[in-house]
């Protein structure tokens, strides 16, 4: 259901070069989550650092909205960057897994299949 790599860069490299592969692979970033400073701002003890993107093709997304709007709510696709004991990591939650526990049209399989290969070839380049 994850797909996680570990990476000998830094966390601050890591999501520099995962923002320039998310471009480069035709999908665009509609927002970045800095998780940790926002707990930290919170005033929560919280030593990782996480960055959370959340990514987009517009024509992938049409295609998926236009069988069922009710997926909305599982788009776009969150690719992360965090630390986890020292060590940096890029991941995300497979888009297939996930679009088929939410629905068994196999056109939109078909696009989540594209998306994730995409989105996986994101985080190896990155890495």
């Amino acid at each position: 259901m994850y797909y996680v790599v570990d990476t000998e860069k830094s966390f601050e490299q890591a999501y520099t070069d995962l923002e320039a592969e998310v471009k480069s692979l035709g999908f665009g970033v509609l927002h970045i989550h800095d998780l940790g400073q926002t707990l930290r701002s919170k005033g929560v003890f919280f030593e990782e650092n996480c960055k959370v993107f959340e990514v987009c093709n517009p024509q992938q997304a049409a295609k998926v909205l236009s069988v069922d709007m009710r997926l909305n709510m599982a788009l776009p696709c969150r690719i992360s960057v965090y630390t986890d004991k020292g060590d940096t990591k890029i991941g995300l939650i497979k888009p297939a897994k996930m679009l088929a526990a939410l629905s068994q049209d196999p056109a939109l399989l078909a696009v989540a299949n594209e998306v994730e290969q995409k989105t996986m070839q994101m985080i190896d380049n990155a890495r």
